[in-house]
């Protein structure tokens, strides 16, 4: 029986808490206990020699079967009320035996409802809805994305009132199939990440690409385990990411989510993340799948940072990914040597989402054959179907979507090259590429629409499996993700026990200690910046903190809003500093600010800037495409003429016309759109006002980065450059101002200038020329600075190359 009880644990049976363990230590039959949360009341079984902690909701209808073995009488969910102990309730049994088991029971809609993954639900504090009961019960979707913040008691509020409801759907002949929440990123540190979360309950961190520069796997494996244990304390059991693809175009919007450009780099960064996401550390030892233990779906097969100038293919400014040094093959290598190639127990990642784009190659012809989008590319998806990769394969959001559909009043859709096909006909092509969920979809019409014209096809011949053996396929792979961490056994959540784990103390230490490992030192100029005690050393100074103007872009959720603010946080300052100094706003007529009136510069000690990446806009911005015309990103601040050399007149990709000719997506002669210009102006305007007091006050830059920066434009009027990603002010007061040695190294290359920019491969990484600035530093992958000068310290060893 122990071996059993083993498999169970190290198969992710979720365990209620710590005591309720002990005590089945010392029981010879299942004790039940009443557990109200929030008026949500669940009973908690407490099995016997180490079995696992069930939980199921009072009245749900759900009853307990019990088998004896020795001296142990063990209980079970009856999750389908037949009154049989069936191989998927038998938590003895593994997870593979069990999802098999389940998948021959499913029905045509249990499994369509399984292959829907919802739309973003935003507002978990107002608890369940009724388009939640709608879509839970009719159209028996099970998989939920958490998009709201980081507050523990809606969250446990929530997630208990949506298992109760669909463990209740027994009384009405369904199986009690659990919910399985699933997250985009949600514990950045910085303000600036495009997927985040707010709230204060949760431990704040670097972004991917702030982990990158600390070159420490370890780092990152410490951050997914933490990260894990929050999630599953809100309820989520799956991690949309993380988000590997190599970002070997420095202008990618999506940069910042990535471990950068580097692939030994991201393949490493990928299999810490991955196995400290899903495996379980029980009594010092890796269990596997466990108790901590989250499903992760890496992003976005086969890559997507190639997108033709920089573009993002969320719209179709981007939708083409081109691939023109033929580098196709090292984009895969986080996918398959990182995420299907673990070091720890669980081998390969659960589940991946697939990409948006259509890729192109060099001759600018269709990679695979066919202008389509990922998720219709069936020579893609092959790539890991014909390696017998076993996990879920999701959509990303609106795959099956088009911006010509009637009703589509976003004018968001990515179903690219399957425009003129019906919503039926895309996920039944989804489905033939051999891809399971289709993400953003609550509707189960189209998939049961999908799976008819599936059986016609096989009917005719043209199929060589049924539409039923199809669809039991991918159903077995899903309901792994539910047995995978232990879903099935408990799936609620006690407040008390929540509180305990989300955000404690020592997580909050953790993440901020990397916040502050991951910022890099790029210029230390007559060494400005050196080790102090910030809270003694300052509080008797003044700070001078510049203000900008952020104008923004509109974007398919919503207007353009412009910000006018001071660019670093005043009140962390204040923690700091006897007096902040900051600009006046000066504005026109309308109220619109054009300008600022600076204080009397001579009363301060120190002038910090807080600078953002240049700004192109977001996701959903429609970056690089205005009215019909196509125009460059920018990795400066100036604006910038794309009409050099290296400037391509034709481009790779383009829309083929019924005539047959190639649409020209060049953005030759045209224009940079920078949202954040003024950041430059703040910066020159400050050294001007610090050079009319006769005064030698340091200038030190705080720059915020998402991308490679071009920063030839104001390095040398600086004294000293710090750049992190994602990570808060605070961190960046405690760098600027000496708290701790900078020990953060670039995980990407900061270019020389838009020529080199325009030079450089989009599918090809580090071929940029890098920066080399006024004391001679060159800012290439791996470069940072500590108080000594340039680090040495062997972490970049392994990473040599490309």
């Amino acid at each position: 029986m122990k071996k059993y009880i083993a498999a169970a644990a190290a198969l992710g049976v979720f365990l209620s808490s710590c005591a309720g363990s002990k005590a089945s230590k010392e029981l010879k039959k299942y004790a039940e206990q009443e557990i109200n949360t929030d008026g949500t009341i669940h009973i908690v079984v407490t099995n016997p020699n180490g079995g696992p902690s069930l939980g199921y909701a009072k009245n749900s209808g759900l009853k307990l079967l019990a088998a004896d073995q020795g001296e142990f009488t063990y209980a079970f969910k009856d999750m389908n009320n037949n009154g049989l102990l069936d191989d998927w309730e038998d938590w003895r049994n593994p997870s593979d035996k069990r999802a098999e088991s389940l998948a021959k029971e499913l029905t045509k809609d249990e499994i369509a409802g399984l292959m829907l993954f919802s739309s973003h639900e935003q507002a978990p504090e107002e608890g369940l809805t009724e388009t939640q009961k709608n879509y839970l019960k009719n159209d028996n979707l099970r998989n939920v994305l958490n998009a709201g913040g980081n507050n523990v008691p809606a969250a446990v509020s929530w997630n208990n009132a949506m298992q109760a409801y669909v463990e209740g759907l027994l009384l009405e002949g369904q199986k009690a199939i659990p919910v399985n929440f699933s997250s985009d990123p949600r514990s950045i540190a910085g303000s600036d990440a495009q997927y985040n979360a707010g709230g204060d309950d949760i431990s704040r961190w670097p972004s991917n690409l702030g982990i990158a520069a600390t070159f420490d796997p370890q780092v990152m494996q410490k951050f997914a385990r933490i990260a894990a244990e929050e999630y599953r304390g809100m309820g989520i059991a799956t991690a949309l990411g993380p988000q590997i693809e190599l970002a070997t175009d420095p202008r990618w919007l999506r940069f910042d989510g990535t471990f950068g450009e580097n692939t030994q780099l991201a393949v490493d960064m990928t299999k810490a993340y991955v196995d400290g996401s899903q495996s379980s550390i029980v009594n010092g030892k890796d269990i596997g799948w466990g108790p901590t233990s989250i499903n992760a779906m890496i992003k976005h097969f086969p890559g997507d940072g190639v997108g033709e100038g920089g573009r993002e293919s969320h719209t179709e400014s981007g939708k083409y990914a081109v691939y023109p040094g033929n580098n196709f093959q090292e984009h895969l290598k986080p996918f398959i040597d990182g995420g299907l190639t673990l070091n720890g127990p669980t081998q390969k990642a659960a589940s991946m989402m697939i990409s948006y784009s259509v890729a192109i190659g060099p001759d600018g012809k269709p990679l695979f054959g066919v202008n389509k989008a990922s998720a219709y590319d069936k020579a893609k998806i092959d790539i890991l179907r014909k390696d017998n990769y076993e996990g879920v394969l999701c959509t990303d959001w609106a795959v099956t979507s088009a911006v010509t559909d009637p009703n589509n009043a976003l004018g968001l859709g990515m179903a690219y090259g399957m425009e003129n096909e019906s919503i039926a006909r895309r996920h039944y092509e989804v489905l033939v590429s051999g891809i399971d969920m289709f993400g953003g979809n609550n509707d189960k019409k189209p998939v049961l629409e999908a799976y008819d014209i599936w059986e016609s096809e096989f009917q005719a011949g043209n199929l060589p499996i049924s539409a039923e053996e199809r669809f039991r396929k991918s159903g077995q792979r899903l309901v792994t993700l539910f047995f995978n961490v232990g879903l099935f056994e408990n799936p609620y959540l006690s407040l008390e026990e929540s509180r305990k784990v989300v955000g404690s103390q020592d997580k909050r230490d953790a993440g901020y200690q990397t916040q502050l490992d991951s910022i890099v030192l790029l210029k230390n100029k007559n060494k400005t910046i050196k080790k102090a005690d910030v809270l003694k050393d300052y509080k008797n100074k003044t700070v001078y903190i510049p203000s900008s103007i952020r104008y923004g872009f509109a974007s398919v959720f919503s207007p353009a809003q412009n910000v006018s603010d001071p660019t670093m946080d005043v009140e962390i300052a204040k923690l700091y500093f006897k007096e902040v100094l900051t600009d006046t706003p000066i504005t026109d007529s309308s109220g619109k600010v054009t300008g600022f009136k600076a204080p009397d510069v001579s009363k301060a000690d120190i002038v910090i800037v807080g600078m953002m990446s240049p700004d192109n806009g977001n996701n959903f911005s429609k970056a690089g495409l205005k009215d019909g015309k196509f125009y460059p990103l920018s990795l400066q601040y100036g604006q910038y003429t794309a009409n050099g050399p290296n400037v391509r007149r034709t481009s790779l990709s383009g829309d083929i016309s019924s005539d047959g000719s190639k649409q020209n997506r060049s953005y030759f002669g045209e224009k940079s759109q920078i949202g954040n210009e003024y950041d430059l102006t703040a910066v020159l305007n400050a050294r001007k006002a610090i050079d009319a007091t006769g005064k030698n006050i340091p200038l030190l830059v705080a720059l915020k980065a998402k991308n490679p920066v071009i920063v030839s434009e104001f390095e040398a009027q600086t004294d000293a450059i710090v750049t992190g990603f994602s990570v808060s002010d605070q961190a960046y007061f405690d760098i600027l101002l000496g708290k701790q040695e900078p020990k953060g190294l670039l995980p990407m290359q900061f270019p020389k200038d838009m020529a080199t920019v325009e030079a450089q491969k989009e599918d090809v990484g580090q071929d940029l020329t890098p920066y080399t600035d006024t004391a001679g530093n060159v800012y290439d992958f791996g470069y940072g600075l500590n108080y000594k000068g340039v680090i040495s310290d062997g972490r970049t060893k392994k990473y040599a190359g490309r």
